[in-house]
């Protein structure tokens, strides 16, 4: 999935779906990208040709991938915290994305702001096909840690999925996409945010292995639609020990989409 080259003594460079894109990560502080960003960014439909915001994008993991699949997919890269900007800002910099520097770009803003705020921050209404997001969703008791950029991204706050939703039905246009990803138990609180703005869901669990419980899901929907809710059936990451199932292998590398569209 990934391959690490140290570039200098704060930064990693990685390689993701075998070296069509590549992400400049701090090495030993904030958040490093993994399969949750690859599972996010294959929600979105392999045909889809319209403008992606991806919501707390860190070094830019899930849009690029996104960018990557989706040849004809245009990229905003939303991102809050300086230091993952500034990595984000490197990656798009990076001579190994060069075929997709032109359709991803790069907004540091904050998502959780409202109405105006939102707006003069650059996340216009209206202005988005597709929003993804990978929203900071476990516990302190989850994740304690005393660096504070890792907390930042990865520490729930309080009716943080409502803020996130709310940015996201205000940015996506009618009839537009969503994806998000979470650990299971968050999911009460995101079809309570889902409503009213949402429908037409569509989740997948992941489980680890066939026997194992879910660990995430991951969510589709579409705004303003009234579907039903759907369960979908879950990708399974590991078939034999920590080799990834086919499936998953495909997924995560960028070979096939996760709902299979």
């Amino acid at each position: 999935m990934t391959t690490a080259v140290r570039e200098r003594a704060v930064f990693t460079v990685d390689a993701f779906h075998r070296g069509n894109f590549w992400l400049v990560q701090p090495r030993d502080a904030g958040h490093r990208a993994g399969m949750d960003a690859l599972m996010l960014a294959a929600a979105v439909p392999s045909d889809f040709r319209g403008h992606l915001a991806d919501f707390g994008a860190g070094a830019g993991a899930a849009g690029l991938a996104a960018a990557s699949r989706c040849p004809e997919a245009t990229v905003t890269l939303v991102e809050q915290s300086p230091e993952m900007a500034d990595c984000a800002r490197q990656t798009l910099a990076h001579e190994g994305n060069a075929h997709l520097a032109s359709r991803v770009s790069l907004l540091e803003a904050d998502v959780t702001l409202a109405g105006k705020a939102r707006a003069a921050a650059g996340l216009a209404d209206n202005s988005c096909d597709f929003v993804i997001m990978n929203p900071p969703f476990n516990t302190s008791r989850d994740r304690a840690t005393p660096d504070d950029l890792r907390r930042q991204a990865h520490v729930m706050e309080d009716g943080l999925f409502e803020r996130w939703l709310r940015s996201a039905a205000a940015v996506v246009r009618p009839r537009g996409g969503l994806a998000l990803i979470a650990r299971p138990q968050s999911l009460p609180q995101i079809l309570a945010a889902l409503a009213g703005r949402f429908g037409s869901a569509e989740i997948m669990p992941i489980h680890p292995r066939a026997e194992a419980a879910a660990i995430r899901i991951v969510l589709r929907a579409r705004r303003a639609a009234r579907g039903a809710l759907a369960l979908c059936p879950p990708l399974v990451l590991h078939e034999h020990g920590h080799k990834l199932s086919p499936r998953a292998d495909a997924v995560s590398n960028g070979r096939a989409s996760l709902f299979g569209d």
